[in-house]
């Protein structure tokens, strides 16, 4: 995973004190797949499309910088290979890409259905009917790497096609802390308790829009049982077992490194 902060590079502002002529473009077509040019950089203009709108989200670089959703469904780069070519772009691009789509999802108030308009100085939709604001939202969920001795547990998703084994993860649910939803998540998918839950770090993830929160526990008792819904197998490997990722764009591959480098 990228260690870089977005800050190094990223400023925010939503003002409308901005300049068009030299700029950055986030263009993404209708699958959130990016525009990159020949050279794969950045363009510095979207003339050649036909968009649905433009909209400022802050300095990159100390650029101007836009994001741009167009039309046409011409084959652009997914996120994961933005990634593989370019990790600066990518985290600017991985933010951008969540609020394009806030801005598609919140062109009408989902409490009385008027037309929003966009604040004069946040990153706000605002009914001029009924008040409502709409801010972007992101939506959190846990990750967690569970040892027990010299193994890692490592269960079988039933929503993974391509990956054999992965940690255990899901989303926070309403009224529950963080922590809650890690021991929640995993007794629900595996039905062990776990102890000494250990908060690691963070990482934005717009695959579609989560904020991962990475943990480390260990195993404190019961027996693995899968839930036979979301999780299909689960085992405990020792690190000579276990088949890395093809990439390390996830904080997962950090959880899996990190115990690998520790036992």
């Amino acid at each position: 995973m990228i260690e870089k902060s977005i800050y190094e590079d990223y400023e925010i502002d939503f003002s409308d004190s901005y300049s068009s002529d030299d700029a950055y473009y986030f263009i993404f077509n209708n699958e959130r797949e990016l525009y990159l040019t020949e050279d794969n950089t950045l363009p510095s203009d979207f003339n050649n499309y036909n968009t649905d709108f433009k909209l400022y989200i802050g300095k990159f670089k100390q650029k101007d910088a836009f994001v741009v959703n167009v039309k046409e469904d011409d084959a652009f780069f997914n996120l994961k290979e933005v990634y593989d070519i370019d990790h600066d772009i990518y985290l600017m691009a991985a933010k951008a890409v969540l609020v394009r789509d806030w801005y598609i999802s919140h062109q009408f108030c989902g409490r009385c259905s008027a037309k929003t308009i966009l604040d004069e100085k946040d990153m706000m939709l605002k009914c001029p009917e009924c008040g409502q604001v709409h801010y972007p939202r992101i939506a959190p969920a846990i990750i967690v790497a569970i040892r027990k001795g010299d193994k890692l547990l490592m269960a079988k998703h039933s929503y993974h096609d391509n990956i054999r084994y992965a940690l255990i993860a899901g989303f926070v649910e309403p009224g529950e802390s963080i922590e809650e939803a890690v021991h929640r998540e995993v007794l629900e998918e595996v039905g062990i308790k776990i102890k000494n839950l250990k908060y690691q770090k963070s990482q934005s993830w717009p695959f579609p829009n989560s904020l991962m929160l990475a943990f480390t526990a260990e195993y404190d008792s019961g027996d693995i049982k899968v839930d036979g819904d979301e999780i299909l197998k689960a085992r405990w490997f020792g690190k000579d077992e276990i088949i890395r990722y093809d990439s390390d764009i996830s904080i997962s591959d950090w959880l899996i490194q990190s115990f690998i480098d520790n036992v």
